[in-house]
């Protein structure tokens, strides 16, 4: 299970691109939780961005696609530690694994998932309102179970106070 932290980050007057990405990844749950892991995770989600961009305009969509390896040379972290941060990227489906033949071998990748930024972030909104929706129907059977516990205590505290009062009567 993938954990989501969503934060309210606000940008100051007139941020930069750089500075909108960093708010943008630290609002929907993206950004390093570590101190001092790396500054430059939004630089991913830019390069992302721009490949998406030269790919959809040159017709080519294997261009839209990043390794591992790149992604972890553009947040200045090791690919391993870059995995780790790629659960939650796909789990909010930003991103989405891909792969493609580059002169006879399978390269596997990720891309941005939807044709910009606003559309890859409309999956994501869409992921966080179906588990939402969710929890809102588990809700809703709480408090139905909630009720029905409470109904049947009181029909068992009626039965044990029926059968005390029936067993005065038999001893009197």
């Amino acid at each position: 299970m993938t954990k989501i932290v969503l934060t309210n980050k606000e940008t100051g007057l007139n941020p930069t691109s750089e500075e909108l990405a960093k708010i943008i990844l630290a609002r929907i749950g993206l950004e390093p939780r570590k101190r001092g892991s790396t500054e430059n995770m939004h630089k991913v989600f830019l390069e992302l961005y721009e490949r998406m961009k030269m790919a959809n305009r040159e017709k080519k969509p294997e261009l839209a696609v990043m390794t591992v390896e790149e992604m972890g040379v553009f947040a200045g972290i090791t690919r391993q530690t870059m995995y780790d941060y790629l659960k939650r990227w796909l789990a909010l489906n930003i991103i989405s694994k891909t792969s493609y033949i580059k002169e006879g071998k399978v390269i596997i990748g990720y891309k941005l998932n939807g044709a910009t930024l606003e559309s890859a972030f409309e999956k994501s909104v869409l992921n966080i309102q179906n588990n939402l929706e969710t929890t809102k129907k588990y809700i809703q059977e709480l408090q139905r179970v909630l009720k029905n516990e409470k109904i049947s205590q009181k029909q068992k505290e009626n039965a044990v106070s029926a059968d005390f009062e029936q067993q005065n009567i038999v001893n009197d």
